[in-house]
Formats: structure tokens, sequence, C-alpha cells
């Protein structure tokens, strides 16, 4: 298989998707939206060369034994607080906004939640949407954790970032995956469609016995940019999905703009993130 780290850092995926879907508000207060993510052009050709891996790989077939493998959960076990040192280790040093661990990344989403006044279970949202990156510190490439996310087994929406790299998947010529429909009938309903395999789908699947579904639905297509911001796939969606992407649309935002240099100390938010925690989720976690 070729290079499968083309990106200098998980995170220069998200540095494509505030470029390609730029919003006038943020959640910031003391940076202008504009003023994120000011990189060099250059820097586009990883995110290009990553973009035609993960559209070369995530087929149908790759989608299933990925699924069958790390949804057993039978590679970690830790408490949460652990989980998030784990994280940790995926540091990103060439970020120009922030010099922050995920950690943070993480406790500035939820925190902007939190302070918007929404319910407990979208605050763990938040603190624990990009769990699933842990993917990484288990030996899957980057295209196997972050990236837009589709769905598999039936014909990609010319709406998806670089769909001209789907022609070297192997299900671009199959006879059943290359139709509109595919493998699943009109309007089914998403939780009848499987997706492309990433961080938002592993973690829905750690979560799915914890949190409100529309918590989990945040989880699990806060990637989906296809549908969420183009609307490529109402023809697979049935009218629970777009009831409940509502939710997604909420969440998008503080996923993408709730950096803030003015973040309390954790000594400060310990106390209430350690109940949140004990409210919803176990006292360890199957990784």
């Amino acid at each position: 298989m070729e290079n499968n780290q083309p990106l200098a850092s998980l995170d220069e995926w998200e540095k494509d998707i505030l470029e390609r879907y730029p919003d006038p508000e943020t959640i910031a207060t003391n940076k202008a939206t504009e003023a994120f993510r000011d990189y060099k052009a250059e820097a586009r050709d990883t995110v290009k060369e990553f973009y035609r891996l993960n559209h070369q790989y995530q087929s149908y077939d790759f989608v299933l034994d990925k699924k069958a493998d790390f949804l057993q959960f039978n590679k970690k076990e830790m408490p949460i607080w652990n989980a998030f040192d784990f994280l940790n280790e995926l540091v990103d040093d060439s970020d120009p906004d922030t010099d922050l661990d995920q950690m943070q990344h993480l406790l500035q989403t939820s925190e902007a939640i939190r302070n918007d006044g929404h319910p407990d279970w979208m605050v763990l949202v938040g603190l624990i949407h990009d769990m699933g990156k842990v993917l990484c510190l288990f030996g899957e490439p980057q295209w196997a954790v972050v990236g837009d996310t589709f769905p598999v087994g039936c014909a990609w929406s010319d709406k998806i970032v670089f769909p001209e790299f789907f022609s070297d998947n192997p299900d671009f010529e199959n006879d059943i995956y290359s139709q509109k429909y595919g493998v699943y009938a009109p309007n089914c309903g998403l939780r009848n469609v499987h997706m492309s395999w990433g961080h938002d789908e592993y973690v829905y699947h750690m979560m799915k016995d914890y949190l409100p579904e529309e918590g989990l639905y945040m989880l699990r297509y806060h990637s989906f940019y296809a549908q969420h911001r183009e609307g490529a796939y109402d023809h697979l969606m049935d009218e629970h999905d777009h009831k409940m992407f509502k939710w997604v649309k909420l969440f998008n935002p503080y996923d993408l703009y709730s950096k803030n240099p003015n973040q309390k100390s954790w000594e400060e938010l310990q106390p209430y993130y350690t109940a949140l925690v004990k409210e919803y989720l176990p006292e360890t976690l199957k990784f």
C-alpha cells in the first residue's frame, strides 16, 4: 500500500474544511473567523494526497472489515481520563491557532456548548467527539481516521471533496455499488447505511449505549459534510434523519469555531467534568 501519512497532522484535514466552508459566525470572540487557519497554499497538496488515499481505499468491503475488527472493542480498556492522556499523544505541533493539546481543544468545544446553555449530554458530546482519533494510536492510517465521511455501497455524490479520486476505488465499476441506491432502498434511513470508516463511526459505536439519540447523531455524522452542508444524500435519509440532523448542524460550529484563548484552567473545570462523566459513562471504556 502507498504512503498512508500525507498530512503533517490530523488537524490539517479540519483546516481544509474551514477553507471549504467558511462561516461568518464564530463562537470564539477574541479572533475573527477569517483569521483562523492561515496556511500557505502548498499545504493543500498534502490534503489532496490524503483524499486520494481516502477515496481509493474506503470501499464497502473495507468498511465492513474495519467494523468487524474494531467494533469488538478488544484493543484496550481504561478510564476515560486515561483515554484523554492517550489521545494527547496526537498533539499537533503545526497548528498556528493554538499550542493546546487534544484535551484542551475538546474542553474548548465542550465549554462553548456549556456556556450557551445546551443540555449536559451535549456538553459531553463536545468533550468526546474526537476521541475516536485514538484509532491512529492503534496503527490506523490517517485516511481511515479522519476525513469527510460518506456512505459506501452506493454511488458517491459529486458534492464529496475530490470526487474524481473515487475512480481508483474497487467499488467504482461494481454493478451494484456504483448505482444511486446501491445496496440500499430509497429513503431507507441512515441507520441502515454503512458510512466510511473513521473516528466518527468508531466513537458513535463506543457511546451508543450511553447518550441520547440526538448526541449520537452528532458523533456519527459531524464529518458528513456532503449531507449536512450540501444535502447530497436526501435520497437515503428518512424523516427521522432530517429531524435529527438539526442537532448535527447545531453541533458543527462548536467543533470548528470554538477556540478561545481565555479558557478556564483544568483545576476550575475538573469538578464539573468529573461529575458529568460519572453521570453518563461507566468507570472504564473499551477501545
